[in-house]
């Protein structure tokens, strides 16, 4: 590569290709787990209800369409026209009908998830929800396939990779101490939300591959993003090592789509030049954009610079928040992650029992969750790109009270109901045939076996009791405080 002949500008068909095709994925994900999640999460009798949110915040604080119909018939409806036309884009036929038709169909899509995570509460509050909506609002300025992608959304694209990579670099820097003397990898993938089949012989390697892996987390969050504006050829370098740190992310944990998504928006600094190489298509005559098309992209283009204002105040604050939204549209948010490194691991288990009368001789059982840890012997499962929304709450909730998650004591009684809805969101209920007498929540820390351990035992975890996270109850404790 001769640096005298680099150029900044290429073409970006492909790119767009890419980029639109891998963006659907997300967004059908996403729409998955609303299918299969909202409900007993979030609808008419779920652990945090929409109909009571919509009646307590204004719709312009948090503009949905559940505001008008929050009904368990619409939170379905909605979710399965994102599906449909999650499918659409991923076909391409989004593409071919004419900018209207993608612009529309991007546009809904956006429109869409942003009605589920404007009512989502603390179960949509995850950063990735905010990108999500963020990247789909610029894919619908992206064009059809048969006219010329506009160089200033690409643009935009890497402007929201490198707010995603520089901030949360930010935040390591100016949050725990382990991420200055290079530590924090110790600790990380044994006490991270969600950790996967890996994450066990992650946490075993030796000390200098976590302090290394410390150094090049900087490297590639602090230097790496302003590479994203380089000539293409540059620029397309910076991409690729974003996207082999996330897959090394991918591999270690479960982090919902947060990788799949940062990947996909890595796609924006590979120009055609190098997508040629590993895609044998052949772009369409393209034409030139009409002046609409002009104009609503370099409109977008001032928005964003507008909207930016606070995300780039709050990169630089030394009182820098991690994940947010200075807008109820999500259009240009702030964006880190893992300021701060748990050590221990905490985990709150849930248990019941159907004897009427508690006593020394109390059988008490547990329930599982699918991906958060539980059972010692079992091998946290690969769950991420998907994400388990109830089960990242319940590490949350280990780090806290129940006071501090109304949700959780809604979860109990939910339990002792017997809620089916609720069960479907569990890997193992103890009690298939009758809902509990009663339930209870203890707090243990959790540790990794270490290798000789788990070649003696098998568990993969071990774990020490610390306390009742809350106390025994039944569903007439319930009833009587209504």
């Amino acid at each position: 590569m001769n640096i005298t002949n680099l150029k900044w500008r290429d073409s970006y068909w492909l790119t767009r290709l890419v980029l639109q095709r891998s963006l659907a994925v997300v967004y059908l994900i996403a729409f998955i787990a609303v299918i299969h999640q909202f409900k007993p999460l979030l609808g008419e009798h779920g652990l945090l209800p929409v109909p009571e949110f919509v009646k307590l915040v204004p719709f312009t604080a948090s503009p949905s369409f559940f505001f008008w119909f929050p009904t368990n018939f619409a939170f379905d409806l909605l979710g399965w026209i994102g599906i449909a036309l999650s499918l659409f884009a991923i076909s391409g036929y989004s593409e071919k009908f004419g900018n209207y038709i993608s612009a529309g169909t991007w546009g809904a899509l956006w429109l869409i998830y942003l009605t589920y995570v404007n009512v989502g509460q603390v179960f949509y509050a995850f950063g990735w929800e905010s990108l999500l909506l963020e990247a789909g609002f610029l894919a619908i300025f992206l064009g059809s396939e048969k006219t010329t992608p506009s160089f200033l959304v690409i643009l935009l694209f890497n402007w929201v990779l490198f707010r995603l990579m520089f901030g949360a670099g930010l935040i390591k820097i100016r949050g725990d101490y382990c991420w200055l003397d290079s530590t924090c990898l110790q600790y990380h993938y044994e006490t991270q939300p969600m950790p996967n089949p890996l994450s066990w012989h992650f946490h075993w390697l030796p000390v200098w591959v976590h302090k290394t892996g410390v150094l090049f987390n900087h490297f590639v969050e602090l230097v790496i993003p302003f590479a994203y504006f380089a000539p293409y050829e540059l620029s397309a370098v910076a991409g690729i090592i974003t996207i082999l740190f996330h897959m090394w992310l991918f591999a270690s944990g479960n982090f919902s789509f947060l990788g799949l998504l940062t990947m996909v928006l890595a796609v924006s600094t590979i120009s055609d030049s190098w997508w040629k190489r590993v895609i044998k298509i052949r772009p369409p005559k393209l034409t030139k954009p009409g002046r609409f098309y002009f104009t609503a992209t370099v409109v977008l283009t001032v928005l964003v610079a507008v909207l930016s204002f606070n995300t780039v105040r709050n990169m630089i604050s030394r009182n820098q928040l991690m994940n947010a939204s200075f807008e109820p549209l999500h259009l240009v948010n702030t964006y880190g992650a893992f300021g701060s490194i748990t050590r221990p691991r905490y985990e709150v288990v849930i248990e019941g029992t159907d004897d009427s009368v508690i006593t020394g001789a109390t059988r008490w059982r547990e329930y599982e969750f699918i991906g958060k840890p539980g059972d010692v012997n079992q091998i946290p499962p690969q769950i991420a790109p998907y994400h388990l929304r109830l089960d990242w709450l319940m590490w949350f909730a280990a780090l806290s009270t129940p006071a501090q998650h109304p949700w959780f004591i809604n979860l109990m009684e939910k339990l002792l109901e017997g809620d089916k809805a609720v069960l479907g969101l569990l890997r193992y209920n103890p009690f298939p045939d009758r809902p509990p007498e009663y339930v209870r929540a203890l707090l243990y820390e959790y540790h990794f076996t270490t290798p000789e351990e788990k070649r003696r035992t098998g568990a993969i975890w071990k774990r020490k009791f610390v306390g009742v996270y809350f106390p025994t109850v039944s569903l007439d404790a319930f009833k009587e405080q209504r």
